[in-house]
C-alpha cells in the first residue's frame, strides 16, 4: 500500500513536525516491551503485535512504538533515494504505508502535573492533553522475579478491563506502558484477564546523559533532506527522541480536544486525498502554482475489541 504525491520545483513538503522540549527533563532510563493486543474477537489468533519503548525520566515518560520508529527510518531513506533519482523540475515520489497495524499514537506522562499528552497524527501532529488517570491499584504481597528484577504484583481494574501487573520497587520510577501508572515502581508487565492486552517486559536499560538541559531546544530533525533548498523533508519519526538527552514533543502541534480530533479523523476516511491537500494547503506546506494530486491507500482493520473499553454499570 502506498500514497503517491507528485512534487514540482518549487514545493515545500514538510511530512512531519520537528520536536521541541515542553519541560526540561533528562531522559534516566529506557524499558522494552512487547506489546501484544487482539483487536478482532472473530480472529483471536491473529493478534496484533509490535515492540514499544518507555523513555523514562524524573519528571517525564514517553511510551512509543519501535515498529514505527524503525519503519519510519526506511521510508525515509527510500524517499531520500526517489528524490536522488528523480528528474530535475519534476517529482513523483511514493510513499509506502506500514503493511502492519501499529501503534501511532504517543503518550507522554507527567505524574507531578497529574496529566498525560498523547501525540497523535493526521498529516498535522495534534496534541490531546488528559488528566494523569488515578488507578486504584490493589497491592499484593506477591512477588516474583522477572528477567533478574524482583517485582510486586498489584491488580486494579481500568479502562473496563481487569489487569495484573507486576512492578519493580528498585527501580523508582511511577510510570508504565500506554496510561498504566501510580505504583511504587516501574511497572514492568502487565495484562487483562482476558489476556487480550498484554504487555511483557523485554529489557531495561540505564541512559548516562552528559549533555546540559535546555529550556528551549533547537528545531531538531532527523536530517533533513533539500535540493536546492526548494524541497525539504524532515522529522519522519520520534526516531531523534530516543538518542536525546531530553524530552520533547513536537514543535508547531496543534493543542485539540479528542472530541474534535475524532472530527478530523471522520473527515479523513471520508475524502483522504482532499483532507491531505487542504492540511497540507493551510500548514504553508505547499507552495506551488503547479497542479499537486494525491493518491491515497490505508490500511483497513477490524477493531472490535479497543484497548479501552466502556465499563458496564
Amino acid at each position: 500500500m502506498k500514497k503517491q504525491i507528485l512534487l514540482t520545483a518549487g514545493l515545500t513538503l514538510l511530512l512531519f513536525g520537528s520536536l521541541k522540549a515542553q519541560k526540561a527533563d533528562s531522559i534516566r532510563a529506557k524499558a522494552i516491551y512487547g506489546f501484544t493486543h487482539i483487536k478482532d474477537t472473530t480472529q483471536r489468533d491473529k493478534a496484533s503485535s509490535e515492540q514499544m519503548v518507555l523513555l523514562l525520566g524524573t519528571k517525564t515518560s514517553a511510551y512509543l512504538s519501535m515498529d514505527k520508529i524503525l519503519f519510519d527510518i526506511q521510508r525515509k531513506k527510500d524517499i531520500e533515494e526517489q528524490i536522488r533519482n528523480s528528474v530535475p523540475g519534476k517529482m513523483s515520489i511514493n510513499i509506502k504505508s506500514n503493511p502492519k497495524s501499529i501503534t501511532n499514537d504517543e503518550f507522554y506522562q507527567y505524574p507531578a502535573e497529574k496529566k498525560i499528552i498523547i501525540k497523535k497524527r493526521l498529516v498535522n501532529n495534534y496534541l490531546v492533553e488528559e488528566a494523569l488517570p488515578e488507578i486504584n491499584w490493589n497491592i499484593s504481597s506477591d512477588t516474583s522475579t522477572i528477567s533478574g528484577l524482583k517485582c510486586q504484583k498489584a491488580t486494579a481494574h481500568f479502562k473496563g478491563r481487569d489487569y495484573t501487573a507486576w512492578f519493580c520497587p528498585d527501580l523508582p520510577f511511577q510510570s508504565g506502558p500506554w496510561k498504566l501508572n501510580g505504583l511504587p515502581g516501574l511497572i514492568v508487565e502487565a495484562q487483562d484477564a482476558k489476556k487480550e492486552v498484554v504487555f511483557k517486559f523485554q529489557g531495561f536499560e540505564k541512559v548516562h546523559n552528559t549533555a546540559a538541559i535546555k529550556e528551549d531546544e533547537p528545531e531538531s530533525s532527523i536530517g533533513g533532506v533539500s535540493i536546492g533548498g526548494k524541497v525539504k523533508i524532515s522529522g519522519l519519526s520520534s526516531a531523534d527522541l530516543l538518542n536525546s538527552p531530553t524530552f520533547y514533543l513536537p514543535k508547531g502541534s496543534i493543542k485539540t480536544t479528542q472530541k474534535e480530533f475524532d472530527k478530523l479523523n471522520e473527515a479523513m476516511k471520508k475524502d483522504p486525498d482532499g483532507f491531505i491537500n487542504s492540511q497540507m494547503a493551510g500548514e504553508g506546506r505547499i507552495t506551488t502554482g503547479q497542479k499537486t494530486m494525491t493518491r491515497s491507500k490505508f490500511i483497513t482493520e477490524t477493531v472490535n475489541n479497543p484497548i479501552e473499553l466502556p465499563d458496564v454499570k
